[in-house]
């Protein structure tokens, strides 16, 4: 478990610090294990063993001068378990909803995921959709632009991710943690939901905007 701490920038570090709950959702072996231990210890597993109920992280990154500790619950993606995730994504301020690039069913689940957080989480819960898997572009089955299209339809942060390469692992991430309140008086009010894309390219913890020690 990673509890890195944050960087000073210019001589002085971040004066205020948040702390958010964030949930992982998706069938299973869409990646969701491997996008968060990419994000948290910089690392990647060929074989990853599947979750069983869920798995706790935590990553703390910096967004300009907010110190923001993000809770990771990565659920189990099995059908079996499917009656356990609101127990995890009740409170959660943020979701990432995961899908295989190259498995078309795993996108359909994905959407009735995003129905499931919209009609039972909390009304301002900033959800990012990932399609992981980019490194296997070759045997896709959902295109980029299918993706983004019900991503801007339905207020999504959306980007194609790899957990095996690191593309997009911590800029969906940091993008969500930019997008979540800052101050008690935003909290309570609504998040805005304009669409952020990004399909390609990749970054490393201080390129992207980590500025915590251990987030790669």
């Amino acid at each position: 478990m990673s509890r890195a701490q944050p960087k000073p920038a210019n001589g002085a570090g971040p004066n205020r610090t948040c702390q958010f709950k964030m949930v992982l959702l998706g069938e299973s072996a869409v990646g969701k294990s491997s996008l968060v231990l990419r994000f948290v210890k910089g690392q990647f597993h060929e074989y990853q063993e599947s979750t069983i109920g869920a798995a706790f992280l935590t990553q703390t990154v910096c967004v300009d001068d907010t110190t923001v500790k993000l809770e990771l619950w990565d659920t189990a993606g099995q059908e079996r378990y499917h009656s356990l995730a609101p127990m995890y994504y009740r409170g959660a301020q943020a979701a990432i909803v995961v899908y295989d690039i190259t498995n078309g069913d795993t996108f359909s689940r994905a959407k009735v995921w995003v129905k499931e957080l919209q009609r039972q989480a909390a009304p301002n819960i900033v959800i990012a959709l990932a399609g992981n898997k980019a490194d296997l572009a070759q045997k896709r089955q959902i295109e980029i632009q299918d993706a983004q299209t019900y991503a801007e339809e339905n207020g999504l942060i959306f980007m194609e991710t790899s957990a095996k390469t690191a593309m997009n692992v911590n800029d969906i991430f940091m993008a969500i943690a930019k997008k979540l309140p800052k101050t008690p008086e935003q909290t309570r009010g609504p998040i805005r939901s304009e669409p952020i894309t990004v399909t390609s390219g990749q970054t490393n913890g201080a390129n992207g905007g980590t500025c915590c020690a251990g987030s790669k």
